[in-house]
């Protein structure tokens, strides 16, 4: 990740980040920044995203770093080797989500995760061929309002990961995927991070 952005004016920022200091980071070096085909980082928010179904974002952010280490630093194909010892290690670990479904879910998922890359090169492209032009979607919200849970291609995109077998992966969670590895950039107009969202 790159050096934290030195913008003066941040009164602007988008008002969903609040001023917790670690949420206040999320959204200025991460949020709508493309992974740059990283699909290690792809998989990292997969498994945040579905464990945060239900829970705030914050919770799931607060204990990223215990999911690093706990999910082999989010390493697919390490993860789709976990077996039902792991399984238990994870349910007795206070870090994380202790969610037998959640966590059954991000080792079947890893194994779906990694499937999908021998299909399509790599889980960045495959996600790509379901937005417009097969690039990264830059809107324009001038509220926080106008900001979608959930759109069009996240439907497809949902329903396509639920027909290949993927859990915990809606569309409204497909489209939090989506912003926070930067296929989509929801950053208001008035956002002075909106353009600094290129790259890590």
């Amino acid at each position: 990740m790159t050096e934290h952005l030195k913008i003066s004016d941040t009164s602007l920022r988008c008002g969903w980040c609040g001023t917790d200091p670690l949420y206040v980071q999320y959204h200025d070096e991460e949020w709508g920044r493309t992974v740059n085909f990283d699909d290690r980082k792809m998989f990292e928010f997969l498994v945040l995203e579905s464990a945060q179904a239900g829970l705030s974002w914050i919770t799931v952010l607060r204990k990223r770093e215990n999911y690093r280490k706990a999910f082999a630093r989010f390493n697919p194909k390490k993860v789709a080797l976990f077996d039902e010892s792991d399984i238990e290690r994870l349910m007795n670990n206070p870090g994380i989500v202790r969610n037998r479904l959640k966590i059954c879910a991000a080792v079947h998922n890893a194994k779906l995760f990694l499937n999908v890359q021998k299909t399509h090169g790599s889980f960045y492209d495959f996600l790509c061929g379901f937005l417009p032009d097969d690039k990264p979607v830059m809107n324009h919200p001038e509220t926080l309002e106008e900001i979608p849970p959930r759109t069009e291609f996240s439907d497809r995109i949902s329903r396509e990961m639920k027909r290949l077998g993927f859990k915990f992966f809606g569309s409204t969670i497909c489209y939090s995927h989506l912003q926070a590895v930067g296929l989509v950039n929801d950053h208001l107009e008035s956002c002075p991070y909106k353009y600094h969202s290129g790259e890590h």
